[in-house]
């Protein structure tokens, strides 16, 4: 009976999607830096992690092809299970850094693997209602991910600094701890997710057909009307997000003498991962409400505004560096909410580019530019910073906004798009 109920996994499922991106993205960010590792070399060697997010198109068709998603649901979960382990294992040695991020590469090709597969078996495991209905509940657990790695476990592992008084031996247990938190999930997904009878491999198709489709997809992408425009919108959109993104933890835990709020590893948890995964979450949801009223060409300014103009709370932090929690917290808040506003016009348009014949892997393509587009911008963040300081580096910031807003302005959007209809305005 509970394998037949979509509430019985849907949250575990987009929980364990969750967790690991923020683990390699975010998590990993910090403890690096908490490891006395320079902020060039972070953002730089974490960037190069987003890879494989950027190039899972290339290799979701043979997710189809070999074995059953559930099956590569599985596996995945294992793998990123281990290489959690992994991380924690090899962090206390002389040569951590490049033992973990050995580790990091494994759980990252492992995450955008389990990425395909979760979200295909989603849409074969439901019908088109579930999908719909549950569609609010997967991202709520996705965030609730966010905040469970980039909050409570950050949090955790400042605790586990106060009280071990090693910052590897802490690192280390975090991420044990996380290692059995996800194998948990794993063995618990082995018992409850459904064998679906859609899920099946492919019969009938080969590597070759597959290439050949992907290659004719692909093409497809790029000769739509207003191709240019549409990747220089989807690579520069968040042009300044992608370096803000990669500093703005280094900036909290960096000592006031040196540019930064001097923050413990658990108010950092505190302030970027609960209370600032609260504004993005907020800001997200006024965003679709925003844009089901008025549709994504009505809104599009006020988002560009919504997801430029808080960055210069970093701007003040960085002039001012107050030792108030509460007064760094609010500005996270408020750069957090408008991060999550204008992020929903990004979102849109890739729907709206997406639409017609291929949707599905446009789509997908569409996210690998997404990633691209924090990854390269990302890489490069700290070696400004280091060259120029955290105040100009925000400053630096704010004019990179100018990018933002021209993009925006090369956009062609049908008004109608994203709209509520009349009749859909009147049933409500």
């Amino acid at each position: 009976m509970l394998k037949n109920r979509p509430w019985s996994w849907i949250p575990t499922l987009y929980f364990a999607e969750g967790l690991p991106y923020v683990a390699i993205m975010t998590i990993s960010v910090i403890m690096y830096k908490r490891m006395g590792i320079g902020n060039a070399e972070i953002a730089f060697y974490t960037g190069w992690l987003n890879l494989p997010w950027v190039l899972k198109p290339l290799w979701s068709p043979f997710v189809d092809l070999m074995k059953t998603k559930r099956w590569w649901i599985l596996l995945m979960q294992l793998v990123l299970g281990a290489g959690f382990a992994g991380v924690a294992f090899t962090l206390p040695g002389d040569y951590f850094f490049s033992a973990t991020l050995a580790f990091f590469w494994l759980m990252a090709f492992s995450s955008a693997t389990h990425d395909i597969a979760a979200d295909g078996y989603y849409m074969l495991a439901l019908d088109s209602h579930q999908q719909a209905l549950f569609v609010g509940i997967r991202s709520t657990f996705y965030r609730i991910a966010t905040i469970a790695g980039q909050g409570l476990l950050i949090m955790l592992a400042g605790y586990l600094e106060r009280s071990t008084a090693s910052i590897p031996y802490a690192w280390s247990i975090t991420f044990y701890i996380a290692s059995g938190l996800f194998l948990a999930v794993s063995a618990y997904h082995w018992w409850v997710l459904p064998k679906v009878r859609a899920d099946q491999a492919v019969p009938g198709v080969t590597s070759a057909t597959l290439l050949r489709d992907f290659g004719r997809t692909f093409v497809a992408f790029f000769q739509k009307p207003g191709a240019g425009v549409a990747l220089l919108f989807m690579l520069l959109y968040r042009f300044p997000e992608a370096q803000l993104a990669k500093m703005c933890n280094l900036f909290l835990i960096d000592p006031v003498e040196q540019g930064g709020l001097g923050l413990t590893t658990d108010e950092v948890g505190m302030v970027q991962g609960t209370v600032g995964i609260i504004g993005l979450t907020v800001g997200g949801i006024l965003g679709g409400v925003a844009a089901s009223r008025g549709g994504l060409k009505r809104w599009l300014w006020p988002m560009v505004w919504a997801i430029s103009l808080p960055d210069a709370v970093y701007i003040y932090l960085s002039y001012v560096q107050p030792e108030s929690l509460f007064v760094v917290g609010s500005c996270i808040f408020v750069e957090q909410l408008g991060y999550g506003f204008g992020f929903t016009a990004y979102m849109l348009y890739l729907i709206y580019y997406s639409q017609g014949s291929f949707q599905t892997a446009h789509y997908a393509i569409c996210t690998a530019f997404m990633s691209l587009g924090m990854m390269l911008p990302g890489m490069v963040a700290g070696w400004i910073q280091e060259l120029i300081g955290y105040r100009y580096f925000f400053l630096w910031v704010m004019v990179c906004c100018l990018v933002t807003f021209v993009v925006a302005g090369l956009l062609h959007i049908d008004p109608e798009f994203g709209k509520k209809s009349t009749k859909e305005e009147s049933a409500s």
